[in-house]
C-alpha cells in the first residue's frame, strides 16, 4: 500500500488481502496496481466489496492482466451488476507512459516473470518490482535514481527460473544505485527475520507485513 494524506494506492490484491487490510485503520482505497494477473497477486479482488463502499476502485494493470481480471472475476464487470459486488473500473495501461492517482505520480516498467512480461511501478525516488527474474537494459534506465527498492528475492540459493534469488535481488539492486532494499516475496526457507537481516549486506533488509517504510 503507498499512501498519502490524500491517496491510497494498493499494489497487487491477493487472495489473502482482506487479512491484510483489517488491521489497517483506513477505509477508501482510490486505486489498485497490478503486477500481473497471476492468482497470488490478483485472486483477491472480490474481496475489495467493503471497500467499494467508500467509491468505487479504479484498477490498472497491462492488456493480459485486465482481460485476465475480466475472465476470472466476469460479474464485476457485467452491464447490470448484481448488488453487493465490487465496482471496480478497469484500465489497461502500457509501460514508460507516466500517469497520476491522486497526488501519486506513476510510472509503470516492463520486467520479465520467466517469459511473461509484466509492469512494476516507480514512484518518485520509489519503486516497487516483484516477481523479477530479468529486465532488460533500456527498462533500467527508468529506474535511474531511484533510492528505494522493494525488490523479490524468492530464496538464499538454487536460481529458480522465473524470479530472483537473494544473490541476484542484491546485485541488481547495486546496479542501479538503490541506497536502502527492502526484498519480498520470500519462501519460508529464508529463516528467521533477525537471523536472516543479519546474514544481509547493509542497506538490505526483508519486508515483513505491517512495515511502513517513509519516502
Amino acid at each position: 500500500m503507498l499512501e498519502t494524506e490524500t491517496t491510497r494506492v494498493l499494489i497487487d490484491c491477493g487472495p489473502d488481502i482482506r487479512m491484510q487490510l483489517m488491521p489497517l485503520e483506513f477505509r477508501k482505497i482510490d486505486a489498485v496496481l497490478l503486477t500481473h494477473e497471476h492468482y497470488d497477486h490478483a485472486g483477491g479482488i472480490d474481496d475489495l466489496r467493503p471497500c467499494c463502499y467508500f467509491g468505487n476502485i479504479d484498477i490498472y494493470g497491462n492488456d493480459m492482466t485486465v482481460k485476465a481480471v475480466k475472465h476470472n472475476f466476469p460479474y464485476c464487470f457485467t452491464e447490470h451488476l448484481y448488488p453487493g459486488v465490487p465496482k471496480l473500473t478497469l484500465h489497461a495501461i502500457r509501460k514508460h507512459e507516466p500517469m497520476r492517482v491522486g497526488d501519486i505520480n506513476i510510472l509503470p516498467i516492463e520486467v520479465m516473470h520467466g517469459k511473461l512480461p509484466i509492469l512494476g511501478y516507480r514512484f518518485g525516488s520509489m519503486a516497487y518490482i516483484t516477481d523479477m527474474k530479468a529486465i532488460s537494459p533500456d527498462e533500467c534506465v527508468y529506474l535511474q535514481g531511484v533510492e528505494t527498492l522493494v525488490l523479490n528475492a524468492l530464496r538464499w540459493a538454487k536460481p529458480h527460473h522465473s524470479h530472483l534469488i537473494i544473490p541476484e535481488a542484491i546485485d541488481f539492486s547495486r546496479r542501479i544505485g538503490a541506497s536502502r532494499t527492502f526484498l519480498t516475496h520470500l519462501t519460508h526457507k529464508i529463516g528467521l527475520h533477525e537471523v536472516a537481516n543479519d546474514r544481509l549486506p547493509e542497506g538490505f533488509q526483508f519486508a515483513y507485513d505491517g512495515l511502513e517504510i517513509d519516502v
